[in-house]
């Protein structure tokens, strides 16, 4: 399994690849607005020094014509490195942008996955990561589980390709996610906080603390002994 952060706060992902078993950062234009009007090219890198060469970052195209998005994936690698996962949504463009760059050796998350059939030629069109958009797809009464449930047979018969669950409210839809068959799953730091955050969790660190004072000793820890 692997979790990435869905952000471009850099504060955000150096508090989070602190703290969690990071594996790289998702961003997509909407997210990079949340920034304000920040030099892109020089945020971007600052994302990827933070991460480090083990982690990957993900970054999204904003054309809408296989020409375009070609020629955007260029530029980014140009600017950012092939290391970098190039974001592109499954439309018809899209698929025929895939099919041409993974030829090329590119990184791609196929991104805005709905439906199984969109996974699967995106599966065949080259790309690595399948981004199913989880919280979106349930406001549209659409089975989210069902449709990883099904990718991740095509995926495993096809012997390539990794779902990545994008798009989260909260803890249950990533938990469900992992468990219907997703590799990974991308989220904002600030559901994992809230959930490690609970009072359930902090009320048992308390009484381990206190039960280990009343025999041990106000303010000691086992290094004292």
């Amino acid at each position: 399994m692997e979790l990435f952060i869905d952000t471009a706060d850099l504060e955000k992902i150096r508090t989070a690849t602190e703290y969690y078993p990071v594996s790289g950062v998702t961003t997509n234009p909407t997210i990079l607005r949340k920034e304000g009007d920040v030099p892109l090219w020089d945020h971007l890198l600052s994302i990827k020094e933070i991460i480090g060469n083990s982690s990957s970052l993900h970054v999204q195209v904003v054309s809408d014509t296989a020409d375009g998005i070609i020629s955007e994936c260029h530029h980014i690698a140009d600017r950012l490195g092939l290391d970098v996962y190039v974001k592109i949504p499954v439309t018809r463009e899209g698929l025929r942008a895939m099919r041409l760059l993974s030829s090329d050796g590119f990184h791609i998350t196929a991104t805005a996955i709905y439906t199984e059939l969109q996974g699967v030629l995106a599966l065949l069109s080259g790309a690595d990561y399948l981004a199913v958009y989880y919280n979106r797809m349930e406001n549209n009464s659409i089975d989210a589980d069902g449709v990883i449930k099904a990718l991740r047979k095509h995926v495993d018969a096809d012997g390539r390709g990794r779902i990545l669950g994008a798009s989260y409210k909260n803890v249950r839809q990533i938990l469900s996610s992992w468990r219907s068959g997703a590799h990974a799953v991308t989220c904002d730091p600030d559901i994992l906080d809230a959930a490690i955050s609970s009072s359930l969790v902090a009320d048992a660190v308390r009484t381990f603390r206190k039960d280990w004072e009343e025999i041990r000793g106000e303010g000691t820890d086992m290094i004292s002994f």
